[in-house]
């Protein structure tokens, strides 16, 4: 009568579960830890009340949003960066994320990219066409129409890119 109890139906699902929070709470803990290095752990700072609010909405535990911001205020920096690329069809794509190390986030965006037909672009190749916004999300100013199996193929890069430790966001102009 092996794997008829409970635990057996819901191991699966769960495992499952927790590696989507884990790495949802990844990243959540990095935008906490640099919002609290800029403003030195004031909560009050619009900057770090948005990320722990962001936080909250994902249901992120309080303990790990306080050690984030006792462990921003110890440890070395975190460094935003953002990286303008072309995707398949001449897509538009605008990468931002949180590293601590510049060098080994740029060789593996740029490992990335060349896997999955798309570039990295030069400063300004991408950003010229895009606007950012109040919540800093970055908006395009014209769109690329694409066809499906372009559209399929930037979904799997997206994808592949969002999959990374440090990015946190991949926007891009294909409509």
């Amino acid at each position: 009568m092996s794997g008829h109890n409970k635990w057996s139906k819901i191991k699966h699902k769960k495992a499952a579960t927790d590696a989507q929070k884990s790495k949802i709470f990844g990243k959540l803990v990095r935008l906490i830890q640099v919002e609290a290095k800029k403003c030195g752990g004031d909560v009050n700072s619009p900057g770090l009340a948005a990320a722990i609010a962001k936080a909250n909405k994902e249901n992120m535990p309080k303990d790990n949003i306080e050690r984030a911001i006792k462990k921003a205020a110890e440890s070395g920096d975190s460094i935003s960066v953002m990286y303008e690329a072309y995707g398949p069809g001449g897509v538009g794509l605008i990468i931002t994320g949180l590293t601590d190390n510049t060098n080994r986030t740029s060789a593996e965006i740029k490992h990335t990219l060349s896997k999955m037909n798309g570039s990295l672009g030069s400063s300004g190749s991408v950003s010229w066409n895009f606007t950012q916004n109040e919540e800093r999300d970055w908006i395009p100013n014209s769109t690329v129409e694409i066809n499906d199996e372009i559209a399929a193929k930037l979904e799997t890069l997206i994808e592949a890119l969002e999959e990374h430790d440090d990015v946190q966001d991949v926007y891009h102009n294909a409509e």
